[in-house]
């Protein structure tokens, strides 16, 4: 019996250690400038906090997404409506809490944990100069239908992807009722459609909510008045296995949740684009400006 307690003793004195040692947290991102950003502060935040962390940006959104399931990837910031209609191929009208609800439900069943949304809602959007967007008395989307339908051709600048894709520009055009047309549709990389509206080459340009080129340029963004496009709420997704082994990581992350919104994504997105800071130091300011670091 001394002889059994004394092995039990030594295994759970040489368990210990190890168990109080939990992996390193891998945060990843997408490739585009606001995951570039959420990555950096979020590996930032959590290092201060005393976390081991691994950073691995700038991948592709399916590769993203197929890493964490793999548990390749511990944590990153999702889009509630890429979750819904991308991963989960729910294309039902739902709110965005209903939203949030379902991809909460769906991906917990892959061990994935939505954790608290932020109130940054990287949607997509229909912007026109501001001139021209009150020249012609438009300020929502159905007054851009109107416009269109009585005769005026308007040329739309729309990247591949949203010239496609199930919540994009053709259902979105059925929703309202009018059609750019084929020759008045000019399909080029996001990152070059906001610069041809500003240079007047197209009349509308396809972009996200919280573009920083937007106040930069100082455009005007249609107010998707019939609610076409699904809430595409920031939020922080952690894999549940990490959850367990890092106990204090869902309130830390949820922390810095609640520090985001449009127009913060927006200004710190323009430091990068328009005001070429790096984005190592636009994640660090906004950190120590909130006293998180």
């Amino acid at each position: 019996m001394r002889l059994i307690t004394a092995l039990l003793s030594t295994a759970m004195l040489t368990a210990t250690p190890a168990m109080a040692i939990a992996d390193p947290i891998t945060v990843g991102g997408k490739n585009f400038t606001e995951q570039l950003i959420l990555a950096s502060m979020t590996s930032q935040y959590l290092e201060a906090a005393g976390h081991e962390v691994e950073m691995r940006d700038g991948m592709g959104t399916s590769v993203l997404r197929q890493a964490q399931e793999n548990g390749q990837i511990d944590l990153y910031w999702e889009y509630t409506g890429t979750s819904l209609i991308s991963y989960n191929k729910v294309t039902e009208d739902l709110s965005p809490e209903q939203a949030y609800e379902r991809v909460k439900q769906l991906d917990g069943q892959k061990g994935l944990v939505w954790l608290d949304p932020s109130e940054a809602n990287n949607t997509y959007a229909l912007a026109m100069r501001k001139p021209q967007a009150e020249k012609l008395g438009i300020t929502s989307i159905s007054d851009l239908a109107d416009v269109i339908n009585n005769g005026t051709e308007l040329v739309l600048a729309s990247n591949a992807t949203f010239y496609s894709r199930d919540d994009g520009l053709r259902p979105m055009q059925e929703m309202y009722g009018f059609e750019f047309g084929r020759r008045n549709v000019k399909r080029m990389d996001q990152g070059l459609t906001l610069t041809s509206l500003d240079q007047g080459a197209v009349d509308v340009a396809m972009t996200t909510a919280t573009n920083g080129r937007i106040p930069a340029l100082d455009l005007r963004v249609l107010e998707d008045d019939k609610q076409f496009f699904p809430d595409y709420a920031l939020t922080p997704v952690v894999r549940e296995e990490t959850l367990d082994a890092h106990p204090d990581l869902a309130a830390q992350m949820n922390e810095l949740s609640s520090l985001l919104d449009d127009e913060t994504m927006a200004s710190l997105n323009a430091s990068v684009d328009v005001d070429r800071e790096t984005i190592e130091d636009v994640a660090a300011d906004f950190l120590k400006e909130n006293e998180l670091l």
